[in-house]
């Protein structure tokens, strides 16, 4: 595949990083306004480096979109003349919607929103995305890059705004668990690096052991948990000061601000 990567910044150097190590182009371009601080890239070989959205678009067959959301609208203005049926167009713009997008394109591109996480950089990014009418005969294609870096799901439009918070803010909310994890075993006489260490591969076991079995998470408490046991003691005591109650309030007002901007929009 011919991919262009169109905003090489954080969000899109992570998507770049993934499909590399995945393999998953045959040619790259990653254009950045000031790309000499991404030149390093070119030593994969089949990534070229440049500032120019138009070239970048005219060779490649899949663009993703990784800009600010201030900017995207003039870039596809800029690009739309260069684009055919074999373009496959794939935001990762926030708030943007299909119905802004096919009002510059026009309803008969292929469009596509997703909403990857800054995991993809090391194949481990959930991805949900959705799709116009005709975007719709691309979205296996889709589905089958941001398999190659993770999971990924089909999800209608207007649960994108959910999605954002959970996928994408949600690399942050369980950053926050493990690193208190790891303050704890620290405080429980662990140095910094074990600590983390124990917490990072906790966790990872945790989700593992879910994504392995389908069971539900009080299924595998519950072979942990014995009666008037340390585990039911430390997850009562969590419970008592609003573990569960935190997260669920702070995912609610994530997703209250991200409304908040689509309103003012």
């Amino acid at each position: 595949m011919k991919i262009a990567i169109i905003g090489a910044g954080n969000l899109g150097l992570s998507i770049a990083k993934g499909v590399l190590h995945s393999n998953g182009a045959t040619t790259m371009y990653l254009t950045k306004r000031h790309a000499d601080s991404i030149k390093n890239y070119e030593k994969y070989g089949n990534v070229t480096v440049g500032s120019d959205n138009r070239k970048a678009v005219e060779k490649s067959d899949i663009l993703i979109f990784a800009v600010q959301p201030r900017d995207f609208a003039k870039i596809l203005e800029e690009v739309k003349d260069l684009l055919t049926d074999k373009h496959v167009i794939i935001s990762t713009i926030t708030g943007f919607s299909i119905e802004k997008m096919e009002a510059i394109l026009g309803k008969e591109k292929h469009i596509i929103r997703s909403m990857p996480n800054t995991a993809i950089s090391v194949g481990k990014s959930m991805t949900c995305v959705c799709s116009n009418t005709a975007g719709n005969k691309r979205i296996d294609l889709a589905k089958a890059i941001f398999n190659r870096m993770g999971y990924s799901m089909e999800i209608p439009e207007n649960q994108m705004q959910a999605a954002t918070v959970i996928c994408a803010s949600g690399i942050a909310f369980w950053m926050r668990l493990i690193r208190a994890t790891t303050q704890g075993a620290i405080q429980l006489g662990f140095d910094a690096k074990e600590a983390q260490e124990l917490a990072m591969y906790t966790c990872n076991g945790a989700a593992g052991l879910l994504i392995e079995s389908g069971n539900h998470p009080e299924e595998e408490i519950d072979k942990v948990t014995t009666p008037m046991g340390c585990t039911i003691q430390g997850l009562n005591e969590m419970e008592h000061q609003g573990l569960s109650s935190s997260l669920i309030r702070g995912i609610v007002a994530s997703f209250e601000k991200i409304n908040e901007f689509k309103t003012k929009d």
